[in-house]
């Protein structure tokens, strides 16, 4: 028996109880997950990507272990939530424009000391000061350095299109106009590098490709590395309390961690590892995270349908941005179908062992998108579910 098809019994023993759809993770390889990328950070902490876990019982039990303090949040109201929760230091990875959570932040003395916001901009101070609403309490700011690597004068861009700060100098001058506001205090930089840390560098049956994303990557470290110095040396010149410099993602984990000037790593999907994070040459995982859809149809010979399936993840529409048949191994889509809505047709010879409500298992494309589609995840140990939490949808919060 394969390890795959041991994990298909396992599964289909651990849930009999249960009908599909549901979702489960699986604790063995979500806890070997976060070993891996505590062992690759090298001792600096890893701060968890709230978005791609989205279940409080999971962020509690991956914040539990040695190598992982704090949390990367998606937005303010989130990151509020998460703060009343008991969480003690959340850092928001992307502005908000959020003037009633603002309001909130600015009025409560727990919640700004817990919550970091993002600026990029001092337009975005201007907002909040005009949603503090009389709050008077100091909001804690991170700044966020663009990574993209440009080249040819910056004809040619690389990289995902986020903060408008690229320079040093840039840096510090936001630094510099947040430091002489009132009300306002800069505590860290994050810069994500995507191109290296979200971009799989070694894609089967695409050599080619393969080799000139490694090309790419390699010269992105070397310049991100020499510029990410240069933006922390330019701002502790302005904040010399300077708490943090947040970088990473979990496929550069390691590489990002080997920076003196970074003093955290930011990582989530490596946890669950969705099937975007299977062509990596930094690093391995083992899929934690699946969900599984019953047998509904026998429409004939080598063919199954199954209920529903159809969970794309953001991003560029793609291929790889659908779920996967996984197990029972060898089942694929019908090019003419795809994943359903509603129905899902799967074509492969082991259709023909599959009865009705029997399960289908798949690997999502993007790790925290799934709980967007499951109110519980149920976790699975050996052979049995041991616990079901609710995730963020569960608890009746869809924040973005």
């Amino acid at each position: 028996m394969t390890a795959r098809a041991s994990d298909r019994a396992r599964y289909d023993r651990a849930t009999a109880h249960l009908d599909a759809p549901l979702a489960i993770v699986d604790l063995d390889a979500f806890d070997a997950n976060a070993a891996d990328l505590a062992r690759r950070a090298g001792g600096k902490p890893v701060r968890v990507a709230s978005k791609s876990v989205r279940c409080r019982a999971l962020l509690e039990r991956v914040l539990a272990r040695d190598g992982f303090a704090g949390i990367m949040s998606f937005t303010l109201a989130e990151s509020l939530w998460l703060a009343r929760s008991g969480f003690e230091d959340v850092l928001l990875a992307y502005p908000s424009a959020d003037r009633a959570a603002y309001a909130e932040l600015a009025g409560d003395p727990k919640l700004a000391a817990a919550v970091t916001v993002m600026v990029d901009d001092v337009a975005q101070l201007d907002l909040i000061d005009a949603s503090r609403g009389g709050g008077r309490e100091v909001v804690r700011v991170c700044l966020e350095l663009d990574t993209s690597l440009k080249l040819l004068g910056g004809r040619v861009r690389v990289g995902a299109r986020r903060s408008p700060l690229h320079s040093p100098a840039q840096v510090a001058d936001v630094a510099r106009a947040v430091a002489r506001r009132p009300g306002f205090e800069v505590v860290g930089i994050m810069a994500y590098e995507g191109h290296v840390a979200g971009v799989g560098d070694a894609v089967a049956g695409r050599p080619l490709r393969s080799r000139a994303v490694r090309l790419m990557q390699a010269a992105a470290k070397r310049e991100l590395a020499e510029r990410r110095a240069e933006v922390v040396r330019a701002v502790r010149a302005v904040v010399p309390g300077l708490e943090f410099v947040n970088g990473g993602g979990t496929g550069s984990v390691q590489h990002t961690a080997a920076e003196d000037a970074v003093t955290e790593i930011g990582a989530g999907s490596g946890l669950y590892v969705p099937r975007l994070f299977d062509n990596y040459t930094s690093f391995s995982g083992r899929p934690a995270a699946l969900f599984a859809q019953p047998v509904v149809r026998r429409p004939g010979v080598g063919v199954v349908t199954v209920l529903g399936g159809g969970y794309p993840a953001s991003g560029a529409a793609g291929p790889d941005r659908l779920p996967v048949p996984y197990l029972p191994e060898g089942l694929r889509y019908d090019p003419q179908e795809g994943a359903g809505e509603v129905q899902t047709p799967l074509l492969g010879s082991p259709a023909d062992d599959l009865l009705i409500g029997d399960k289908v298992w798949f690997r999502h494309a993007k790790a925290g998108e799934l709980c967007e589609r499951f109110d519980v995840l149920h976790l699975v140990e050996g052979d049995a579910v041991t616990a079901t939490v609710p995730t963020y949808r569960g608890e009746g919060h869809t924040f973005l």
